[in-house]
């Protein structure tokens, strides 16, 4: 135990007091990346509107038709998704980075660069996602506004920030590239779905929840492959944090898997059959 703690405090120690003020030299001039303020302010007006003004708003309204609107948004979600998992694949993640250990590096080279460039429109992309939530709040698709869909989403958006901050590349954006694989398949379901009603199924949903499990599986178990690395130079409270989150929203989405497709689903629609 104390291996594991031994380093976490250290570190924690070192950065304490400079944190705030730091940002990781390829990213130090980048908008939003050495200031959290205006992370703060984003992901507190999209609790605000999500738990209190969106729902106020739409009380007495009939909900809004949106669907060329989100099949715009879908269109542009999967093609973003998309470049951007090609382009983790190209600098890093397709055979350069180390699958085991890939340790930090602030070097300024040119592929270290663009793979900031990369962690950067992650952030932006996850800011960007904050409107599933309006959009279902408009249409009065409450049932879909959990504290597991508000929490993943508000996470998100400082799991990108973090990573502009102080990992703009390397070890850590593992999850990233994960995430971004998910969610070129879930929009691209989405967008399809919009265009043929038909398709919309339990089965399908029930896919792309399981492959969200398999997202926080292989992102945990990849951060808890290199606390085995005791040399390997990652930021270790990205580590333990990563694996602790990937833990908890493991057991949210299971709660959900249960609830939405579990036994107790099954009966209550053969008693209402």
């Amino acid at each position: 135990m104390s291996r594991l703690l031994g380093p976490l405090a250290d570190v924690l120690g070192r950065w304490g007091a400079g944190f705030w003020s730091y940002a990781d030299p390829r990213t130090e001039h980048l908008p939003m990346a050495r200031n959290p303020l205006p992370v703060f302010a984003i992901v507190g007006a999209y609790l605000y509107f999500s738990l209190s003004y969106g729902p106020r708003f739409m009380k007495n309204r009939q909900p809004f038709k949106l669907k060329r609107v989100m099949l715009v948004y879908n269109a542009v979600q999967v093609v973003w998704c998309a470049y951007l998992v090609e382009e983790c694949l190209r600098v890093g993640w397709g055979g350069t980075y180390n699958w085991i250990c890939e340790p930090v590096n602030t070097a300024k080279t040119p592929r270290s660069l663009q793979a900031a460039q990369v962690c950067y429109q992650f952030l932006l992309l996850k800011i960007v996602d904050l409107l599933d939530t309006v959009f279902m709040i408009l249409r009065k698709n409450a049932r879909q506004v959990s504290f597991l869909h508000v929490y993943h989403h508000s996470l998100m958006v400082f799991v990108g920030w973090l990573c502009v901050k102080v990992a703009p590349g390397e070890h850590h954006t593992f999850l990233g590239f994960v995430n971004l694989i998910v969610h070129t398949i879930m929009y691209s379901y989405y967008f399809y779905s919009l265009l043929n009603p038909d398709a919309k199924s339990a089965q399908w949903k029930r896919y792309i929840t399981l492959i969200q499990f398999v997202q926080f599986f292989l992102i945990g178990a990849h951060e808890i492959i290199s606390l085995f690395h005791p040399d390997c130079d990652v930021i270790r409270p990205f580590t333990f944090g990563i694996i602790v989150q990937s833990a908890f929203m493991t057991a949210l989405f299971k709660d959900f898997y249960h609830k939405a497709y579990g036994q107790g689903r099954n009966k209550k629609e053969k008693l209402n059959s």
